[in-house]
């Protein structure tokens, strides 16, 4: 980890994410993936939809674990082809001191698709 300050954003910056709240409504092994990782599809309600990830959870979390679970996740990256898969969001966490990565997750119930400000 850098001991540098990150580099300043502008509000409008920030805005420029769409981070989202979505269910996990399916999760399951991805053994094409060169690191250990999960595919995830996850639901962020009627106004977005469905949309599918390459997680690199598999240290602390199982598929079984995974399912109904909350997240939170960037939708509006460009779709990043990874193996067989498309990618079309990035399911948010944090690195333990062992790189084990936990996710982002609301604290509480919230509707899906909600945007985190």
């Amino acid at each position: 980890m850098s001991s540098q300050s990150p580099s300043p954003i502008s509000f409008d910056d920030f805005l420029n994410v769409e981070l989202r709240v979505g269910r996990v409504v399916e999760a399951r092994a991805f053994p094409e993936a060169r690191k250990p990782a999960y595919v995830l599809t996850v639901d962020f309600g009627p106004e977005i939809g469905i949309k599918k990830s390459s997680a690199q959870i598999t240290d602390l979390y199982q598929p079984s674990d995974l399912l109904g679970k909350l997240v939170v996740a960037v939708i509006n990256f460009a779709p990043k082809q990874i193996g067989p898969l498309m990618s079309e969001c990035l399911v948010t966490g944090f690195h333990t001191q062992d790189n084990k990565v936990v996710l982002c997750v609301p604290d509480g119930d919230v509707p899906l698709g909600t945007r985190l400000l």
